[in-house]
This record gives C-alpha cells, sequence and structure tokens, in this order.
C-alpha cells in the first residue's frame, strides 16, 4: 500500500501543474498521470455477484504502466463456468491461491481511495458496473465504501456520448478495435484496465473540442450524459417489448 500512495505522491508532484491543456500537444491535463481499474466477477449483477480478480494501475501520458497491483480472490461463492470462461480463473484455482474475498475489497477500495483523494482519475470501461459491485462487496464485508468517486472517467459513457450514432457494438474490445487500441487478452482485469485507460485517452485527443478539459467537469458531465443514455435505452427497450411498461433502466454513475 505505502508503493501505491508513494508512487501517486510522486507522480502528482511531477505532473500537476494546475494546467488545463499540455501545451505540448494540447491534450487534456488529466491525461498525463491515469488511474485505471477493472473486476472480473462471478457474474453482472452488481448487487449479489462477487469479485474473483481486480486490479488497479497508473499510466502516463504515453500509455504506459507506471504501477500496476493485482489481485485474486476467494469469493466464497461458486464461480459459475459460464464466468470462468471469460476470465480463466475456476472455483478450484480461486480456493487454492486466492486471498480471502474481504482484503481484497478492502485493499482495493483503499488503492483507489488513495488515487482518487490525490485528485488522480481513475478510469473504467462501463465505470458504474465495476465500482457499484465493488460498493456492494465492501458493504457485504464491512468495508468502507466509496460512496461517491470523483473524478471517474468512463470511457463507454463518452464514446456513447461523442459518437452517438455510429452503429455497431459497444463492447470494450469493439471500441478498442474502432479507437485503433491494442488489446491483448480480453476479460483479464490487467489488460481491460490498461486498454481502457489507453482508449480514454484516445477519445481525449480525438473529441478534444466536444470534451471539458478538466476531469472535474468531464466526471460531472458523464453524469448526466449517462442518465440520459440509460433513458434512451430504455424508451428502446419499452419499444421492442423487452421491458415491461413500469420499468426503467437505472442511469445512476458511477455508482448505482
Amino acid at each position: 500500500m505505502s508503493e501505491v500512495v508513494h508512487t501517486v505522491n510522486r507522480m502528482k508532484a511531477t505532473h500537476d501543474s494546475g494546467q488545463t491543456v499540455d501545451p505540448a500537444d494540447g491534450a487534456p491535463g488529466w491525461t498525463r498521470v491515469i488511474g485505471v481499474f477493472d473486476l472480473e466477477t462471478t457474474g453482472v449483477d452488481v448487487a449479489c455477484d462477487r469479485i474473483v480478480t481486480a486490479h488497479v494501475g497508473l499510466l502516463d501520458a504515453s500509455g504506459s504502466v507506471i504501477l500496476s497491483r493485482d489481485w485474486i480472490a476467494d469469493p466464497g461463492v461458486e464461480i459459475p463456468e459460464s464466468a470462468a470462461a471469460l476470465h480463466g480463473v475456476t472455483t478450484e484455482r480461486a480456493r487454492a491461491v486466492g486471498e480471502p474475498a474481504d482484503e481484497v475489497v478492502e485493499q482495493t477500495v483503499d488503492v483507489l481511495r488513495s488515487l482518487l483523494d490525490a485528485g488522480i482519475p481513475v478510469v473504467a470501461y462501463n465505470a458504474a458496473y465495476d465500482f457499484s459491485l465493488l460498493a456492494h462487496e465492501a458493504i457485504r464485508h464491512g468495508v468502507t465504501p466509496l460512496r461517491d468517486p470523483s473524478p471517474v472517467i468512463d470511457p463507454l459513457v463518452i464514446d456513447k456520448s461523442c459518437d452517438r450514432y455510429r452503429r455497431g457494438k459497444r463492447t470494450l474490445a469493439a471500441v478498442a478495435e474502432h479507437y485503433a487500441v491494442r488489446l491483448d487478452d480480453p476479460h483479464q482485469a490487467s489488460a481491460d484496465a490498461v486498454a481502457a485507460g489507453r482508449l480514454a485517452q484516445a477519445l481525449a485527443g480525438r473529441f478534444a473540442g466536444l470534451l471539458p478539459a478538466r476531469a472535474e467537469e468531464l466526471h460531472t458531465r458523464q453524469i448526466a450524459w449517462a442518465r440520459a443514455q440509460a433513458a434512451s435505452l430504455t424508451e428502446y427497450f419499452l419499444r421492442i417489448g423487452r421491458l415491461d411498461p413500469d420499468e426503467r433502466l437505472d442511469g445512476g454513475w458511477p455508482v448505482r
């Protein structure tokens, strides 16, 4: 934990000049050092499913990894075969080499809190999933959750806002390919987290004229964008009969 705090403080001292735009390349100042975060889990229900692997890291302005931390947890429940087929961690492996779930949750929350407290934005693709599941896990294990993490950068929300009418899937793999961002090992927490960070930097460059330069303002914009996107998808699902008339998708972001 001390390595993380030391590195965060060093990077802040080096990079945080108060500038919102880097005069060297016109990129927003927040792209010079970013945190990245991803979870692989037992399923897709943020309230009930559990963490299997987690990654938190730091990238520099070029997208190079300057700090990384990985965890594998014993979630205390069976890992479904469908989930293990994606991330490669079976129940047997998690029980053999995983750390206790409460320790993984506490450490992950602590590292993320250190980054956010230092003002370093944390990138997570489909952030409402990862941060919401982490919050539920924290409560489950008696850990103080990140109740209002900020600033968070979500390439999924940004891409859907800036290129709303593009056809095709919006999975991390598909969006990374669209913006020529390399994703070597999908559904591995470290690979997904790093690709999401580089994608955020690519989006910041591509849509510099549409996005606010400060991470804090971008965070606030994404709250509204995520809500609008959920409302639009709700209308579509109602129209094609995938939702009951009284159902609505939750547009809360980055924690729902």
